[in-house]
């Protein structure tokens, strides 16, 4: 296979997994790119959540919404401002969400184990790059939508 291949093959491999997540617990794709980025950046405001992955305000609610039926988020007054709403992980959360993705965290540990350190250098460069070309990708995708 060549790159383009590798790359579609890897890519839909991908979004098949965040599809089984996302049916185990009850939330899309983008809830779980969200989730991911509270749980990295800590409490953000919805209009800081939505401006960040590029959702409308109302759209970040029903998201919020989901996040939260699904027990790992929850809302909070923001310290800052007590009239509005910050969205920070649950207690929860984190266990939840780690347990849905224990299974490959763990064949990936597996797999990574079998190179040397010199091949998983090479592969975390790899990774690393291809990681870069899909964000600059898609903010050109959004851009033209624009």
């Amino acid at each position: 296979m060549n790159g383009a291949e590798l790359g579609r093959e890897l890519s839909t491999a991908v979004v098949a997994f965040h599809e089984a997540i996302g049916a185990r617990l009850g939330v899309s794709a983008v809830d779980q790119r969200a989730y991911a980025l509270i749980g990295k950046r800590g409490p953000l405001s919805a209009g800081a959540l939505a401006k960040e992955i590029g959702l409308t305000p109302g759209a970040v609610t029903g998201m919020v919404d989901r996040l939260e039926r699904a027990g790992l988020v929850r809302r909070e007054p923001d310290p800052e401002d007590r009239r509005r709403v910050v969205i920070s992980t649950s207690e929860g959360g984190a266990r939840v969400f780690g347990a849905a993705f224990a299974g490959l965290g763990s064949a990936m540990e597996d797999l990574i184990s079998g190179y040397s350190e010199v091949e998983q250098r090479a592969i975390a460069d790899y990774v690393t790059r291809t990681v870069e070309i899909l964000r600059e990708q898609t903010k050109k995708l959004t851009a033209q939508d624009s």
